[in-house]
Formats: structure tokens, sequence, C-alpha cells
């Protein structure tokens, strides 16, 4: 009776490379290959709710245990300077290593030309994105952005320095600085702290009350669990807290 190898549906014949994780090329590097007490080696299969024990033989067609027959030659997989080639021809050990080894991503790596490429030019695209965008923003917009990561020290920033790092930002971490540019609350944050750093609006000691700068009244309490800035730009968005700002928005030019 034949045996059906498990295997992805989308899996191409080839040969491929994997390499050791991280930084060093060690000149012998083992990689566990069979399932022991010590060391186990199994792969969850959720199609049949059950764990499958894995086993490397080089006369096998499959890595399942379960799916191997008759008498098994052992085998072992040692990478050498980092690095180890296994022909297509070799697919139970492909199998082994590219999809169910748990130690993927951990010990080593499948390298993967097209994948590298691909995220390349995706984090480029991203990278682009943002600093086109950077580019374009106005002063104020950038120093909101810029106080989330640096705080009250953009207050003492130049304009030209406020514009250098937010490109650097940009560049950087594209993908956190496209979400600030595109989140409304950051611009009404400034304005909050921007207000308090100029005495218009204080916050109290413990973090809970905001009131007026001029006279102690109260004007929002922070919510439980909140970070104040982050309520008091919600707050800004409602009838009364839209009035707020509109006056802090004069008191500050």
């Amino acid at each position: 009776m034949a045996i059906t190898i498990t295997k992805p549906s989308n899996w191409a014949i080839k040969d491929r490379t994997y390499l050791v994780k991280g930084n060093g090329n060690p000149v012998i590097f083992t990689i566990p290959c069979r399932h022991t007490q010590r060391k186990p080696l199994m792969w969850f299969d959720e199609e049949k709710g059950i764990n499958r024990e894995l086993r490397y033989a080089t006369n096998q067609n499959s890595p399942f245990v379960d799916e191997q027959r008759g008498l098994c030659t052992l085998g072992h997989v040692v990478m050498k300077e980092g690095k180890l080639v296994v022909p297509k021809s070799d697919q139970a050990l492909q199998l082994l290593l590219s999809v169910y080894h748990p130690k993927k991503g951990i010990l080593y790596e499948e390298f993967e030309p097209e994948v590298i490429a691909n995220n390349q030019v995706d984090w480029i695209e991203l990278e682009l994105e943002a600093l086109n965008l950077a580019v374009q923003l106005d002063i104020d917009d950038a120093e909101a952005i810029l106080r989330v990561e640096k705080g009250s020290a953009v207050s003492k920033m130049s304009s030209k320095e406020v514009k250098r790092d937010v490109l650097l930002m940009a560049k950087n971490n594209p993908a956190m600085f496209l979400e600030l540019a595109k989140d409304d609350n950051v611009q009404l944050r400034n304005i909050g702290v921007k207000a308090t750093e100029a005495n218009i609006i204080k916050l109290s000691s413990d973090q809970r009350t905001f009131v007026w700068g001029s006279n102690g009244r109260k004007l929002f309490t922070v919510p439980f669990d909140e970070h104040p800035y982050n309520a008091l730009a919600s707050w800004f968005k409602t009838d009364e807290g839209l009035e707020v700002f509109k006056s802090i928005q004069k008191r500050l030019k």
C-alpha cells in the first residue's frame, strides 16, 4: 500500500540551502534530527489533532515516523561553516528542515533569495512612503510626531533639528512613523503637552486631573489606567473639550 507523504500543497521540488542563525559561522553545527526523551522532536498536526514524531532517515521519503516503513537508516544533519545544501533528491530532509522542524527560525533558517528580495522591496517602498510624507510635513506636525519619541526635549530643538530627526525617524522606523503621521490624536496630544509646558493648563501630581493654569479650575479627569495626554486628546474631540482646545490654541499663538 502506497504511503501518502505529508507535505504542503505548494511544495516545490528544488535544491535548498540552510544557514545557521546569527552572525557566527561555526565550523561544525549539528541540528537535532530525531525524537528522544531528552530532546523531543515533534510536530503538531492540526488536521489530525495529534503530535507526530519526527526522524530523519536517509532511506525514507518522509520525516514522519508514522510514514516511514521498514528498517530505517538514521542520518545526521550537520552544517559546515554555517551552511548546508540539501539536493532536491533528499525530500525527507528538506521537508524536515523547511516545514516541520521546531527549531527552524531559532537555530537555522532557509536561504530564500526571492523572499529576501520581496522583503527588501517592501521595506524600501515603506521607507520611501514615510520619507515622502516626512518631507511634506509642516513644522508643527513634525514636532507633534517627534514628541512621541523625544518628549518635552522637542521644545528645546530648532526647526532644523526637528526636521532632521523626523526624517531620520521616517527612514529608520517607517512603519511607526506612518502610524503616527496618520493618527489624529498625535497633533492633539502635542497641543496638550505644549499647553502644559506653557502653564496654560496643569496636570496634577497624581496624573489624574487637568486644571486651568491661571485659576486652578478643573477641566478634565483622566480615566483610570489611561495615559493622561492620550485621554486629553480624546477629550478635546468632545463638545466640552473642543471649546477648551480652541481656547488653548489661541493662547499658544
